[in-house]
């Protein structure tokens, strides 16, 4: 079975590397069969939420943490 790594990036989404299930808050799955990486949003500026569309770019989200 394959890692899954869940990287964040500054200023910009969370990329999800490996084999993940991703669910709603009613428990509906989304499809992202066979994808090998997934882009979640975190500057809620995104028009696919919960994806990432690039719209941090552009929406001045500013984010940089770092692991301690």
């Amino acid at each position: 079975m394959s890692e899954v790594k869940i990287s964040v990036r500054d200023h910009g989404p969370l990329l999800i590397t490996g084999p993940i299930v991703l669910e709603d808050a009613a428990g509906q799955t989304f499809d992202i069969a066979g994808k090998e990486k997934v882009a979640l949003c975190r500057c809620g500026a995104s028009a696919i939420r919960p994806f990432c569309d690039g719209a941090h770019k552009t929406c001045g989200f500013q984010a940089a943490e770092r692991a301690s």
